[in-house]
């Protein structure tokens, strides 16, 4: 083993603050733009440094997860700096691996530089322990009350699995990694095999930050992976107590069963996919529909559809608007030119996916690139079917990665309100309508409501902003634990726990629980919320 050097791709595992490469897998990215594989060679990690990583993390929490909140921050900041410092290396990695513009990767770095500062600020601050203090009343009868005081703690190591979409702000030190670390539960990231140079080149400033900042060696590893077998083994690996993901139903749901069958069950927080419902109202179509369906056009084809909150299922009541409607998405739709999917193995599974539902009965297809595009390039496509069909068939509920969307004509409100009442869980709902429509549709508002996390009135689902007061998650299948979001700063309560002391010692309680609230921090004592002093 050799210590890490930031800004190289060594190909190798990053295994605490050290390079490892004992695998004899190896594998390359690939070039979608260009039809070719990239350079480096990627060593898979094996079994021995699979192990090694977790026990370095497992020996790290003991003094991560007590480390004060002003020093995570410190470490979380000197992250995003170092992000910044890989420059234009690591724009070029991002773009060679994955087909997507600058644009998007500079878009991409801000966002997960955002985030890491965003942790930063919420544990230097402190209160989102939520503590939670009772005093004593050892008079009180006909049994005395003892002094509780509660506060999240950390859960242990936690391993996050790389987004094939987001290769920043999903991946390496993405959210989820941001939100474990801030917790005080140290992370080991598999690396997605699409963008392994720009994990390790992520993975590199992340090992330099932590250098920098005297966090223990362990508390970050990277572990390269060409396909399901290191994922299997850090998931039921024993010292491992969270997972979190951002993919595919089918990838997810393995994990989350592989995850329950151990001899200690651990919580698997799954983002797995979703097709966003939305639900157009006459009156929106009748006094905007040529606007609706420019912007519509652009949000099912933006960033190729390949992300979690594409608008895969537009549904209306069947009227001369919608047919209006229709035509004017079907002719806008396929004025966008065809932009590059993030492999050929994505695009074979958007053509799959697509032609199962083009192939159901009664489905018509009434938009699609009329021209055969470069190789790895989508032909964006719509189709339409009957609310009747669409109820009927489950297969056509279904997700399909990439520039699709399907529009469900239904014959009135009722068969409309049938069909968002058999949908499954999604991460997103959208009604386009007006406040007077909203009132004369508040039961199928409700129905929708059951379904998704986020409902948006009068926009469009793609697009996801950073802030505390986000949700992205649903009820399942979207993800696998519809009370917790996978961005925003809220999302750092998947890798928490409630843990209690009662009738301690003042002086040997944390910081966040003794009275003299030495961290100035909000808590709720005796059911008021304060900030003051328990005397």
């Amino acid at each position: 083993m050799t210590t890490a050097a930031a800004s190289k791709i060594t190909g190798k595992n990053h295994i605490g603050y050290r390079i490892s490469a004992k695998g004899t897998i190896t594998y390359k990215t690939f070039n979608p733009e260009l039809n070719t594989d990239n350079e480096p060679t990627f060593f898979e990690a094996s079994s021995e440094e699979i192990n090694e990583a977790v026990s370095l993390a497992t020996k790290a929490f003991e003094s991560f997860k007590t480390i004060p909140g002003q020093k995570k921050a410190a470490f979380l900041n000197a992250i995003a700096d170092e992000i910044l410092n890989l420059g234009d290396t690591l724009l070029q990695t991002y773009c060679s691996e994955t087909g997507l513009p600058e644009a998007r990767a500079i878009g991409e770095r801000g966002r997960t530089v955002f985030q890491l500062r965003s942790f930063a600020e919420l544990v230097e601050e402190g209160s989102w322990v939520e503590a939670s203090i009772d005093t004593a009343i050892p008079d009180r009868t006909p049994l005395p009350k003892p002094d509780l005081r509660r506060m999240n703690v950390p859960l242990g190591p936690v391993v996050v699995f790389g987004a094939s979409n987001f290769p920043l702000a999903y991946s390496t030190a993405g959210g989820d990694t941001a939100a474990a670390l801030a917790a005080g539960c140290p992370v080991i990231v598999k690396s997605h095999p699409m963008h392994a140079g720009t994990g390790e080149l992520v993975a590199s400033a992340i090992i330099a930050a932590a250098q920098k900042t005297d966090m223990p060696e362990g508390v970050f590893s990277n572990l390269n992976s060409s396909g399901i077998e290191v994922g299997q083994q850090l998931v039921q690996h024993p010292s491992i107590k969270a997972v979190g993901f951002t993919g595919s139903l089918r990838g997810g749901r393995a994990l989350l069963d592989l995850a329950a069958k151990r001899e200690e069950p651990i919580p698997v927080f799954a983002e797995m996919g979703s097709v966003n419902p939305v639900i157009v109202l006459p009156e929106a179509l009748k006094t905007r529909g040529e606007e609706l369906a420019k912007t519509y056009a652009g949000s099912i084809t933006v960033g190729t559809g390949q992300f979690c909150t594409n608008p895969g299922l537009i549904l209306g009541i069947d009227s001369e608007e919608l047919h209006k409607f229709t035509k004017l998405l079907s002719e806008e739709i396929i004025k966008v030119n065809p932009t590059c999917m993030l492999h050929p193995a994505i695009k074979q599974a958007y053509q799959h996916n697509r032609a199962t539902i083009l192939n159901e009965d009664n489905v018509t297809v009434i938009a699609e690139y009329p021209n055969e595009p470069n190789a790895n390039y989508a032909k964006q496509t719509v189709a339409v079917v009957t609310g009747e069909d669409f109820i009927k068939n489950p297969k056509l509920h279904q997700e399909v990665f990439g520039p699709f969307s399907l529009l469900v004509k239904c014959k009135d409100k009722q068969e409309l309100e049938k069909a968002i009442f058999n949908i499954e869980g999604q991460l997103t709902g959208t009604i386009l309508g007006n406040i007077l429509e909203i009132n004369e549709y508040n039961y199928l508002l409700s129905l929708l409501s059951n379904k998704v996390g986020r409902v948006i009135f009068n926009g469009v689902p793609t697009g996801v902003e950073v802030c505390p007061s986000m949700v992205h998650g649903g009820p399942y299948p979207s993800s696998t634990d519809s009370r917790y979001s996978a961005v925003g700063t809220s999302s750092i309560k998947r890798w928490v726990r409630p843990f209690s002391y009662q009738n301690w010692p003042n002086e040997l309680l944390p910081n966040e629980l003794k009275n003299e609230n030495p961290l100035g921090i909000l808590r709720l004592v005796n059911n008021q919320l304060t900030k003051n002093t328990i005397y």
